[in-house]
């Protein structure tokens, strides 16, 4: 028997025959992967066996720590309400407990669903009422018990708090990793060969020049290995896997012929919303959908001055589009306010006016884009869209549903796709893409349609526009074949690890 395996077994037996793999480790004065190789030749022999438990070890994240401390910004809202006389604007709550607003806006969504204030909107401020002060919940209780210990078992939760985990991850107050834990029995065999009796040769493992000059290299016994022993995995460099999928994305759009669109992260209202006949009254423009740049100061409209007027004449009364508009007065310093830029449409609209548009022409764009969503598997306050247009006379929508098509199944591996009709301010006729991946179900990855004459005739553009608006970050989840959004930017090494190099 080779010596590491009589140091494993020997080891065992000081244990009465059982202990797990870290004591043997430990014990055994045999690193982890001597104890491995060992392991694998005992079992061979019939000499030991080795048996697995898997554990769920939960630990709270710095933020986590932080809300165990000083309670939910939840909470704390509703606390500030109620020490402003019980009804508050969300920025006055925010201000009094020292919340960042975009995290205010955050913790509105769980009040909404908690049930715990009233909430309106009034002169585009919303509104909060508070009736009291609300019972402890339990993902406040579970936050108290993680908070007591760096690791704790899922199993040491009651089952309560068991079911508040996955709320907790969602809010990304929690991570949570696998532990497999190694027991090693020694069997009947093992005590039979244990009483007999071990003799450990001396083997040679290097072939030294001393043993060659020597001669020696004749008389010695070499170790035999076992080329089929388990090793330790090696992880060479490589490029983070979304990232990686995005290149290659971009790659594959320009091999198509498209030509990449760009454009600042804050942007002006006039391209987020004006340019693409979004009315300036539309709720997607409140500060539930859109961030705002903290600042009193207006975008510049030098370089695009000449389109103000007929944008602004087009939701007024249509303009010469033939449409009716919006029938309200258009505001100029709405239009030049500084936002981070909610969607990639933006885009869209700034090549549609840049003296470097070809027609016909197909662009394209990934866009990094912001909104305050709920944080949850599906959702993040950043996400990536992937933005295209095709420009060109005797356009119609069947190119485009074209197009759609081979972006699913080429880029995302979908098995089959379907189109639904859809509405958006600025297309008509306009269709929402969806894709089915065997195993994995149907899933919504955008938007699409025919840019409406309220969009193209006020930016000088007189040929159909096809657009379209997909979800990347959806179409890399269903082809890396996972359903939580935020394992796209975690810092989960084990997982960037083993997703395959494109």
């Amino acid at each position: 028997m080779r010596e590491n395996e009589a140091a494993v077994i020997r080891t065992l037996q000081s244990a009465s025959g059982n202990c797990s793999f870290d004591e043997l480790v430990a014990n055994s004065g045999q690193s982890s992967a001597a104890v491995t190789r060992a392991l694998t030749t005992l079992q061979e022999r019939q000499m030991v066996r080795v048996t697995e438990s898997e554990h769920i070890l939960l630990r709270l994240t710095e933020e986590g720590q932080d809300y165990a401390r000083r309670g939910l910004p939840e909470r704390r809202l509703v606390q500030a309400i109620l020490e402003l006389g019980g009804e508050a604007t969300l920025e006055q709550a925010a201000k009094r407990t020292n919340l960042p607003l975009n995290l205010a806006s955050v913790a509105l969504g769980w009040i909404k669903s908690a049930k715990w204030c009233e909430i309106s909107t009034q002169m585009q401020k919303v509104v909060l009422k508070a009736a009291g002060i609300p019972d402890k919940t339990d993902i406040e209780r579970a936050l108290e018990q993680l908070s007591s210990k760096p690791d704790t078992s899922l199993d040491e939760l009651p089952q309560n708090l068991r079911d508040t985990t996955e709320t907790l991850r969602r809010r990304q107050l929690l991570v949570s990793k696998k532990q497999t834990k190694r027991y090693t029995e020694l069997t009947s065999q093992g005590w039979k060969v244990l009483e007999e009796g071990i003799t450990v040769p001396s083997e040679v493992s290097d072939l030294t020049p001393e043993l060659i000059t020597s001669q020696r290299w004749k008389s010695v016994s070499f170790r035999k290995y076992n080329i089929e022993a388990p090793v330790a995995p090696t992880w060479p460099g490589k490029r983070q896997p979304y990232r990686q999928f995005l290149d290659s994305l971009k790659t594959k759009l320009i091999t198509l012929g498209f030509r990449e669109m760009t454009g600042p992260i804050v942007e002006l209202m006039f391209f987020n919303c004006d340019a693409l006949f979004m009315p300036q009254d539309h709720p997607a423009r409140e500060i539930h959908d859109i961030y705002f740049i903290k600042t009193d100061q207006h975008g510049d409209s030098a370089e695009f001055e000449q389109f103000i007027e007929p944008v602004s004449k087009t939701h007024e009364n249509g303009w010469k589009t033939g449409s009716t508009g919006w029938k309200y007065p258009y505001s100029r310093e709405e239009a030049l306010k500084l936002i981070l830029r909610s969607q990639g449409t933006a885009l869209s609209a700034r090549t549609l006016v840049s003296k470097e548009l070809e027609i016909p022409g197909k662009y394209f764009s990934i866009a990094r884009c912001f909104r305050p969503d709920q944080v949850d598997r599906t959702h993040l306050t950043e996400f990536n869209q992937i933005e295209g247009i095709v420009v060109g006379a005797d356009l119609s929508l069947r190119d485009l549903l074209g197009i759609l098509e081979r972006f699913a199944i080429e880029l995302a591996g979908a098995d089959k796709v379907r189109f639904r009709p859809d509405y958006f301010p600025f297309t008509e006729p306009s269709v929402e893409l969806q894709a089915y991946k065997e195993g994995y179900g149907w899933l919504e990855f955008g938007g699409s349609g025919i840019f409406r004459p309220e969009l193209t005739l006020p930016l000088g553009i007189k040929v159909p526009v096809l657009a379209w608006g997909l979800g990347v970050d959806r179409l890399y989840m269903m082809r890396a074949g996972i359903d939580d959004i935020r394992m796209l930017f975690a810092q989960d090494l084990e997982w960037v690890r083993k997703q395959k190099v494109l």
